[in-house]
């Protein structure tokens, strides 16, 4: 959330908004066009969108060094920070919340008290992430990712996700013509004033 990671991601497709460009089936979803008409603006303005920090969020960015901390202690794994993580061709990425030894990642959510309890429950990773997740994967070229659902009072959600080659290669054509379509019409409309 440092204005160096904002700039970073500015108008460009990243991990946590794929469910924007594409269903979990693989399907394109109906907010690609808003979400790319969002990234259009980013690029021709230089300024990021504006978005509402929700009491989820702000728990999130709270909790996550002891969320991380505490996936260090059940796993033994050492977790490194990295910033944003750009495709090695495409104006696409993703912002890990952490790499995991040479070959593997970390997304971590700290949800309500009742929507970790349904994590919990379902043990799985949750629909909602699974974008996100198999984002890491494609740009990171890892393969495989632990998903964390944490909360401070309860025992916490660790589930290890693969590479599912099938999904990533639909979310890469849905970022392909994306970034293509980003491109295109920032180029239309953006002033020669």
């Amino acid at each position: 959330g440092t204005p160096e990671w904002l700039q970073a991601r500015l108008g460009i497709p990243s991990a946590s908004s794929y469910s924007k460009l594409v269903t979990t089936t693989g399907k394109s979803s109906a907010q690609a066009e808003a979400y790319i008409n969002q990234l259009v603006a980013e690029r021709i303005t230089g300024e990021a969108t504006v978005f509402h920090v929700t009491e989820p969020m702000a728990r999130g960015v709270e909790l996550e060094p002891e969320a991380r901390f505490r996936y260090e202690m059940e796993t033994g794994n050492l977790v490194r920070q990295v910033g944003f993580l750009m495709h090695d061709t495409l104006q696409a990425g993703a912002s890990p919340d952490g790499l995991v030894g040479e070959n593997g990642g970390l997304e971590i959510k700290c949800p309500s008290p009742a929507t970790h309890v349904e994590y919990l429950r379902d043990g799985n990773l949750p629909s909602k992430y699974i974008q996100q997740v198999q984002g890491c994967l494609w740009i990171s070229g890892r393969d495989w990712w632990d998903f964390m659902s944490y909360h401070p009072k309860m025992e916490p959600l660790i589930v290890r996700v693969f590479r599912d080659e099938e999904f990533i290669k639909a979310l890469e054509c849905a970022v392909i013509d994306a970034v293509q379509m980003i491109e295109i019409l920032t180029i239309k409309f953006r002033s020669n004033t």
